[in-house]
């Protein structure tokens, strides 16, 4: 039973679900709802896709992660970064307003909630962690700055097109003949009071007197009250008429039934686009839940909330949606507003099901300039090129990355901006963890401590060598301690024994055995003994089933004091000073 409600999280929170967790529930759904109707109509238009696919996305996957997710306040649906990726992807293989786009933006879905499924299945969430934060700190920033910059041809009422900035760009200023001024008087107005709702509305109710909770509720209809003054100044003066580009029919309807395109080229194509996304997704998702919980001591569980991710999408792909995940604004509006237990997000669904049936016939004259600058307003938030100036004074090597990431991102398009995000974060695991810190140390004085000879007083003996080996040792950095050795030995023909020191050693591998074992036959042809020190219980009991403990020339001691009192002369001991 307990396997069982492992898979089915909600078998946990719904035993002890009551009145009051109803009516926290209930009022973060609404605010929730009141948010997410012109922000899913926006995404879907970042997307390429119709607004109805942003709403139908954001109801059945909502229903599902609810069932299979772990976070409590966790909001999901689509995000600006997936809807990017989205058209990047699908833009590949469908020219954008025909049924093979759509169709390909199912399939997309199904490959990445697929995915992710079997990731949960496997356990295999541990390898999101190969993507490091600065990578996706930098991905993030030129995402933002590459959706913001593909809204601006809504804005301006032009016609324009591209996947990196140096192509938006271009082609916006290849039609600057085309702008509509009353579109750029929609979209202009609407960002900027966007803007103002987002910083000044709610400190002004409150210096009102306005109790929170209703300024708050207040503040989040803030992108509804853009959406209905500009679509009834389009209606009352017929701007349709002079340009202004709208919405147009929205289908009055719950999410239809939808089958993917499962032909083994589309997903080929696919399948890669879909892999990326998933990390992509899972790794915003799972930040933003982590954090959440931890503010109210709650945990979640990472490879189920990939089972719950995967249930979202594959729900997506099912519904006329498209690539869906947890979002960072409205999990925090969610958060905010009192949700209690994934049923608020229920509770949204069932919300927007509601509009979808009774409300899209309203935004008929919606102007995409106002959804353009509602997108605006909200990825703009995303940008932290901040990130830049504190990896440069933190790390170089972690600067390189996020400029690495977010200039190719931006030149060349997300799809290769994510996936040199994900070789660099790997090649820089891979090399720093190839080059360890390796200090020689020596014990301070009056004290069973060893430390670093060349940042503290200690004492030393010219005859032992004790070097801390600040990591795991595996195949990559196997030769490159062969070799540090090597070369210290050889520069002091005093030596008589080297220990090793493994505090910081929690796995060898075989690779790096035989590189133990040539250490240890070197050393005995030159006469010098190898010790080890410190080891730990689960990396002894690995040597030990090896023939490295028998042979080893030297001792294993518990403890690197036990090993300094065993192999030192006090006659011989020095200061060592930098």
């Amino acid at each position: 039973m307990t396997s069982f409600r492992q898979y089915f999280p909600i078998l946990d929170w719904g035993r002890s679900y009551n009145r009051s967790a109803l009516s926290n529930d209930l009022i973060a759904a609404v605010i929730v709802t009141i948010m997410l109707i012109p922000q899913s109509l926006a995404y879907a238009l970042l997307a390429g896709l119709p607004p109805e696919a942003g709403i139908y996305a954001s109801i059945v996957p909502i229903l599902l992660y609810a069932i299979f997710g772990t976070s409590r306040a966790l909001a999901v649906g689509p995000v600006a970064v997936v809807s990017l990726l989205t058209a990047s992807a699908i833009g590949q293989v469908a020219d954008q307003g025909t049924a093979g786009y759509g169709v390909a933006a199912l399939t997309l879905a199904f490959l990445s909630g697929g995915f992710l499924v079997l990731m949960g299945v496997f356990r295999l969430g541990f390898l999101a962690n190969f993507l490091s934060h600065p990578v996706i700190a930098g991905f993030i920033t030129a995402s933002g700055i590459l959706i913001a910059t593909s809204q601006l041809k809504h804005i301006l009422g032009v016609t324009a097109h591209g996947h990196t900035l140096p192509e938006m760009l271009g082609s916006i200023f290849a039609h600057l003949n085309e702008i509509n001024w009353i579109t750029v008087v929609i979209g202009s107005a609407a960002t900027g009071f966007l803007f103002w709702v987002r910083k000044n509305l709610k400190p002004g109710l409150r210096r009102l007197g306005v109790p929170p909770l209703l300024a708050d509720v207040l503040t989040k209809a803030g992108p509804v009250a853009a959406v209905v003054a500009t679509t009834v100044a389009v209606w009352a003066f017929d701007l349709a008429g002079r340009g202004v580009n709208i919405v147009g029919t929205v289908p009055q309807s719950l999410p239809p039934l939808t089958l993917p395109g499962l032909s083994p080229d589309l997903m080929k194509t696919l399948l890669v686009p879909a892999i990326l996304i998933s990390v992509i997704g899972f790794v915003e998702s799972v930040s933003v839940a982590q954090t959440l919980a931890a503010k109210k001591r709650q945990r979640i569980d990472p490879n189920q909330e990939l089972i719950g991710l995967g249930a979202a999408n594959l729900g997506a792909a099912f519904t006329g949606g498209y690539p869906v995940t947890g979002g960072f604004s409205r999990s925090v509006v969610n958060f905010d507003a009192g949700a209690e237990t994934p049923a608020a997000g229920a509770f949204t669904a069932i919300g927007l099901g509601i509009a979808a049936v009774a409300l899209t016939p309203l935004v008929y004259y919606l102007p995409n300039a106002t959804l353009a600058a509602t997108i605006i307003v909200a990825v703009l938030s995303l940008v932290d090129l901040s990130i830049l100036q504190k990896t440069w004074r933190y790390s170089r090597a972690d600067f390189s990355a996020v400029a690495v990431t977010i200039l190719l991102t931006l030149g060349l398009g997300v799809e290769i901006g994510v996936a040199a995000g994900v070789a660099i974060s790997v090649v820089l695991h891979l090399y720093k963890t190839s080059r360890p810190h390796v200090a020689e140390v020596g014990l301070v004085p009056d004290s069973q401590h060893f430390r670093n000879i060349r940042r503290h007083k200690v004492s030393t003996d010219p005859t032992l060598v004790t070097l801390r080996v600040d990591e795991s040792l595996y195949f990559v950095n196997a030769r490159f301690l062969e070799d540090l050795v090597q070369r210290r030995v050889a520069d002091g023909c005093a030596i008589r024994n080297v220990v090793l020191m493994c505090s910081a050693i929690n796995d060898v591998d075989y690779s790096a055995l035989e590189s133990l074992e040539a250490i240890n036959h070197r050393l005995k042809d030159m006469g010098v003994g190898l010790h080890l020190s410190e080891v730990k219980g689960p990396v002894m009991d690995r040597l030990t089933r090896s023939h490295f403990i028998a042979d080893l020339n030297g001792q294993v001691f518990l403890s690197q004091f036990d090993a300094w009192k065993v192999l030192t002369d006090p006659t011989r001991m020095a200061n060592a000073v930098e």
